[in-house]
């Protein structure tokens, strides 16, 4: 039975929209459905696989069929057919039938491509160009990295090279592809023209274990006849100088290149073009280009034309063949870098030291393009920086080596000239130019906004625009620093690091879709593993960012930050019902823990001896030794060193706790029913001593902090008959500070959740409409444009610090926002079944939360005005929701006009002591009441 209102569509093949060059080989497929009716949910589907269009549209020599599958699931449905081909493109489409027996018509078609899934289908040879190696810097402690204020000394630096190739195709072309990666990052050209529209590729990764090459679709690039084939290399993040200590040579000392240009023509033949010893190189007018210095372009040695055809490459040197083993080549995964958005100038300042300075009117991670005439030689240098300082001039607010974040283009002279750099980025607002020529003018300069180009899915708005302003600085720091990974900031450190992701990941999977993105970096985090199970503080883990750690900590891991193993695939499985991502990190989730387990039995503190039998006994599952960050960044810790050393045994056995838990339910949910049992028994062990240990009858913690408290109350490591004084000590300490917060990275997350759960409601609204700092509105107050790295980077007297404006720890916030303000839940993983329940009694008129799930919008609004009050929702077809109507009487509830006892389409409803209740089937409602 057909019915012309069930459709299918939204088709994405392991989470992305016509993948090509994947490497999976079992992919998984997801659709939507679409009813105007309501109530639908699906009974079964019908996947179809070929390998041409036309195949698939007759139904014949399929790839795969899957028949019809009795299954209302549409997302994550696992590929069952022959072994997938290297190279090759597979179709595919799918139906669905309802649970009234309604049929749809077949999906549009869409496709996935595999990628060179054999080491034996490379045939291409790492070359090297004809370069001085790069340099290597010393190494530089912590405290040395952060008093390092040495001008950059770019005279060790080297031109980027130049590689050609040429080419030529006899006879018409049916299909090209282009398989490539690098040491360094890289741009190709075919035929002076840029290949695909990624940036800063193969992109930041564990290069020894996991390096990223990329498919490009280059068909209409290449033509019958001569070709020429054409890269730049830079540094880039295997070479160049990164991270907070800012050395070099992370993970090598020569710029390397490795390509395959495969070509099909019209009759069937097929013919590779490779990397190897023909390749040639010289030196580029980019003179260098550095990801944290910067990048310096000489316009007068630009060579016109070195990627076309016809170009005189006689001067140019041969490259060199390099032996590399090709192993920890991966496909590129998940959605690349690219150009997101370009900003206007919003004013050109000139400032009181008479400065020239662009504003762009928002916090960033990216790069200028800039257009200018002027006589050949002209030197224009154009500096970054977040904030200008408290008399209104510029300010290089970043720490460390190497923080010049310096562009310098040098002019070619006569034409009008545009200047972008190519493999560098930066983390800014403002932009001083010196030495450009002539006045300068707003439309001279153009910011260009970079970042994984993930999907926009979350959205949140309300009637006070402070917390609006609130949530575009959360999403614009989602977008900063979500650039190949998840990094801690875009200017300073840029690094991967796993405590800040760990406590934003809710918050990150509301606003966009991050599973893919998340699921790349969480290879990456594994691969980094240490033999004793040790989970590193970030990813990729390289040497800069060990060093840093063991200058500080003496170890490579710290409790909330390793437990990022655990955290982001269970939120990941959260937010989009994916079990694999479970299964996949599993056992390194079970060495995690093995080690935190081994750590506490086998080390005691120092007063060990002088412990009674029974607090002895207890240590073995106490994580109480060794370094850790605690909660990080508390506002009222004089320094964060302070801050972890005050919090740090509380806090590391808190999340000791926390993860047995979580690595519990994710053991059931795999059905590893004795690891469940063995984790639940630990994690109750974990809370007994807890409690023994940490908290005495007045339920006061031995750390008297409001993080402790609220890891405390939130892991449940509370006995029940102490947790309303456990509570009330939380309380007295907010109220102590004038209801302002005094938590850190690892704890505020769960603040407001608290406060929420155990009955102090109002007072999780006071601290979110706190203007005082620290407080996220006093940051909004203040001009804010992104998070803070600390609440106080701008002080109260208006004192500017050198501390990141561009963190998105802090804005963790966003996910209780979504929940308890938006009033969208989700009742089951992947929002299969969602709870709705609005917050009247926030103080707001209305509120707005908007989600794009895997199975379709969902829509959380409500308004109120007086004392009417309007609930609008929208539930996606194949999911069920639960709508809670706020002091609502069964009564006096109308939904789109009619009496709720008059309305056809809802599942159930019933009276309760907060109001109305009421179970929905798939579709547009919208309820409106008096407020009783």
């Amino acid at each position: 039975m057909a019915l012309g209102d069930l459709e299918v569509g939204q088709l994405l093949c392991e989470s992305m929209v016509n993948p090509v060059g994947i490497d999976i080989l079992v992919p998984r497929f997801s659709w939507q459905l679409k009813s105007v009716r309501r109530g639908v949910l699906q009974a079964a589907y019908r996947i179809m696989v070929a390998d041409t269009e036309e195949k698939l549209s007759q139904g014949t020599d399929l790839i795969w069929d899957s028949g019809k599958v009795q299954s209302d699931e549409s997302v994550f449905c696992a590929y069952e057919g022959e072994q997938l081909i290297s190279r090759k493109r597979y179709y595919w489409r799918v139906k669905v039938w309802d649970q009234t027996g309604a049929e749809s018509e077949w999906s549009t078609v869409a496709y996935w491509e595999m990628g060179l899934m054999q080491r034996e289908d490379w045939k291409a040879l790492w070359i090297e160009p004809k370069q001085e190696p790069v340099v290597e810097d010393s190494i530089l402690s912590l405290r040395e990295a952060l008093q390092y204020n040495e001008p950059t000394d770019t005279s060790i630096l080297h031109p980027c090279p130049l590689l050609r190739k040429s080419f030529f195709i006899p006879s018409n072309l049916r299909k090209a592809r282009l398989y490539a990666t690098a040491h360094g990052t890289y741009v190709f050209q075919i035929n002076g023209q840029k290949v695909g529209n990624q940036e800063l590729a193969p992109e930041f990764t564990s290069y020894d274990r996991y390096l990223q090459y990329h498919t490009y679709e280059v068909t209409d690039l290449v033509k019958k006849g001569a070709n020429a084939l054409g890269a730049i290399l830079s540094d880039g993040w295997y070479a160049g100088r990164i991270g907070l200590s800012g050395n070099s040579c992370q993970y090598g000392d020569r710029l390397g290149l490795l390509f395959q240009l495969e070509l099909e023509y019209e009759d069937g033949t097929q013919e590779i073009i490779i990397s190897d010893h023909n390749v040639k190189s010289s030196f580029s007018h980019i003179l260098y280009s550095d990801q944290f210095i910067g990048e310096k372009v000489d316009a007068r040695l630009m060579k016109d034309g070195w990627a076309l055809p016809d170009y005189d490459d006689s001067s140019w040197d041969h490259v060199d063949v390099a032996h590399f083993d090709i192993s920890n080549l991966v496909a590129h995964y998940g959605e690349p870098v690219r150009v997101v958005e370009k900003l206007p100038v919003v004013q050109v300042i000139t400032t009181p030291k008479g400065e020239t300075v662009v504003d762009f009117g928002q916090v960033m991670a990216g790069r200028v393009s800039m257009s200018v005439t002027g006589l050949a030689g002209t030197e224009i240098i154009l500096e970054h920086s977040e904030v200008l300082d408290e008399q209104g001039n510029f300010l290089n607010n970043i720490m460390g080596r190497h923080k010049d974040q310096k562009d310098i283009y040098i002019l070619r002279g006569g034409e009008p000239e545009t200047f972008e750099p190519s493999f560098t980025f930066h983390g800014f607002r403002y932009v001083k130019v010196t030495g450009y020529p002539g006045i300068v003018l707003p439309e001279h300069f153009t910011a260009i906004v970079l970042s994984s180009d993930m999907r926009y899915t979350g959205s949140f708005e309300c009637s006070d625009e402070r917390i609006n302003r609130l949530q575009q600085n959360i999403v614009w720091s989602q977008k900063s620093n979500m650039l190949s990974i998840p990094m801690d900031c875009p200017q300073r450190e840029r690094a991967g690091w796993s405590g800040d992701i760990q406590v934003f990941v809710p918050t990150a999977a509301f606003n966009m879709d991050v599973h893919v993105f998340l699921t790349r970096w969480l290879r990456n985090l594994a691969l980094e593993q240490l033999p004793n199970g040790e989970i590193p503080n970030g990813a990729p883990y390289h040497k800069s960012f060990r060093y840093i750690d063991h200058t500080l900590m003496g170890k490579d891991s710290s409790a909330g930050w390793g437990d990022a193993i655990i955290i982001v695939p269970w939120a990941l499985f959260q937010a989009y019902g994916d079990v694999q991502v479970l299964e996949e990190f599993y056992d390194s989730m079970v060495r995690w823990i093995s080690y935190i387990r081994r750590t506490a039995e086998d080390e005691m503190p120092d007063n060990y001896e002088q412990m009674d039998d029974e607090q002895k006994e207890r240590q073995k599952y106490l994580w109480n030794t060794g370094y850790h960050f605690g909660d990080w960044l508390f506002p009222s810790a004089a320094t964060p060193t302070e801050s972890a050393m005050m919090t740090k045994e509380v806090v590391s056995t808190s999340f000791f706790a926390y993860s047995t838990l979580l690595l519990s339910k994710i053991a059931a949910i795999l059905g590893r029913h004795s690891d469940a049992e063995e984790y639940s028994v630990l994690n109750g062990h974990i809370r007994n001593a807890f409690s023994e240990e940490y908290l005495n009858d007045e339920g006061m913690l031995s750390a008297h902090f409001q993080g402790a408290y609220v890891l405390a109350l939130q892991f449940g490591l509370v006995p029940e008959m102490a947790r309303i004084k456990v509570v009330e000590q939380l309380v007295s300490l907010i109220e102590g500070n004038g209801y302002r917060l005094d938590t850190g990275f690892v704890s505020v997350p769960f603040l407001l959740d608290v406060l929420c759960k155990y009955g102090k409601r109002e007072i999780a609204y006071m601290l979110l409409f706190q203007t005082e700092c620290p407080s996220w509105l006093y940051e909004v107050e203040r001009g804010a444009t992104t998070i803070w790295e600390s609440w106080s980077a701008i002080q109260p007297d208006g004192k500017v610090s050198s501390m990141s404006f561009n963190h998105y720890a802090f804005g963790c916030v966003g996910d209780w926002l979504y929940r308890e303000i938006g009033g969208l839940h989700k009742e089951q993983v992947g929002y299969k079944k969602i709870n709705i329940q609005p917050a009247v009694d926030c103080g707001l008129s209305y509120a707005s939360a908007k989600y794009e799930s895997r199975y379709g919008t969902i829509v959380s609004g409500w308004s109120k005005q007086g004392r009417q009050f309007t609930v609008e929702v929208i539930i996606p077809t194949n999911t069920t929701g639960t709508v809670m109507l706020p002091s609502a009487n069964l009564e006096n509830v109308k939904e789109s006009g009619i009496p709720l006892r008059e309305t056809l389409g809802f599942i159930s409803f019933q009276q309760m002591n907060l109001g109305v209740s009421v179970l929905l089937g798939s579709g547009n409602y919208r309820f409106t009441y008096s407020l009783e």
